[in-house]
């Protein structure tokens, strides 16, 4: 399969029309159309849903839909290691690329970021949100170059560096909330509360041991993928939100107030990485940084 043709099937997935993506590419548009069929041959599925003349719209088959998916992912991965090819011996240059969830620790890759930035100010890093199965797949596309993951780690697949900073697990709530005079948060005191839970929780979710019963009885009547949508949800009275600690400001004059789980629940992370994986010169000094950072970190 030619990466032509997965950049000619991306431009009529993105103009949703043959003779808008043909302009943009440059083609004629009987050119282009002979190029579609020839991929749909090739996969052996129908990828487009072509309009009528009176809808000149197109369509993605479900087929049509994955390979969609699969062509950015193909396209990128490209793109990157033919940035990292084209730089000379003595550049350090680059994309380091992270996969994690919302969590503190981000700080510490800032820092160690910030650290680098002036010895080597062409390195630019991405974050990528996602929660551990997501970023997990990534990893093993060759998508990223590291992903923060909780939990155990798969000593035969990935190498691993402990994070030694723990995320505290608690609820974000309004300071008018009746919950917020209490100096910590009890399993039955959300039992018949509002809550606002997660959307990207795996299936080893810590807070479904710590709630102590099933959780499908719980009322959720709203979940999330950014934390700061969810503090909206919450100061306007929606429920209450579990997350992590620090996650949003709570000081001044914010009306809402974070408490701590009790029993206390807090997670610990590893960052980690492909097994035998070879680093663009980027990667391997962030990841260098790091250790030195977590050194630093434990003598401190």
């Amino acid at each position: 399969m030619e990466l032509r043709l997965l950049e000619y099937f991306l431009a009529v997935a993105r103009e949703q029309s043959i003779s808008a993506a043909a302009q943009s590419l440059h083609l004629s548009q009987p050119t282009l159309s002979t190029q579609l069929k020839s991929l749909e041959k090739e996969v052996g599925h129908q990828l487009l849903v072509r309009g009528t003349k009176g809808c000149r719209r197109v369509t993605l088959t479900e087929e049509g839909m994955l390979l969609r998916q699969r062509a950015e992912e193909i396209l990128d991965l490209v793109r990157k290691t033919q940035t990292e090819l084209s730089l000379s011996a003595d550049t350090i240059a680059g994309d380091v690329c992270i996969g994690a969830g919302e969590t503190q620790i981000i700080r510490l890759f800032a820092r160690t970021a910030d650290a680098l930035q002036k010895q080597y100010p062409l390195i630019h890093y991405h974050i990528f949100s996602g929660n551990a199965s997501s970023v997990l797949e990534q990893l093993d596309k060759g998508l990223i170059d590291f992903g923060l993951v909780y939990g155990p780690v798969d000593a035969a697949r990935y190498d691993a560096l402990k994070i030694p900073i723990q995320d505290t697990w608690g609820v974000l709530m309004r300071r008018d909330s009746p919950l917020a005079a209490s100096p910590a948060v009890r399993p039955e005191d959300l039992w018949d509360k509002p809550l606002i839970i997660s959307a990207q929780k795996s299936d080893d979710w810590p807070l479904f041991g710590w709630f102590g019963q099933d959780v499908s009885r719980l009322n959720v009547v709203a979940t999330y993928n950014l934390i700061l949508n969810a503090s909206w949800l919450t100061s306007e009275g929606l429920g209450y939100t579990l997350c992590f600690d620090g996650l949003v400001n709570t000081t001044g004059d914010s009306d809402l107030c974070f408490r701590p789980l009790s029993p206390t629940l807090t997670t610990q992370a590893s960052l980690i990485w492909k097994r035998y994986q070879v680093f663009s010169r980027a990667a391997e000094k962030f990841l260098k940084q790091l250790q030195l950072s977590l050194e630093q970190f434990r003598t401190s």
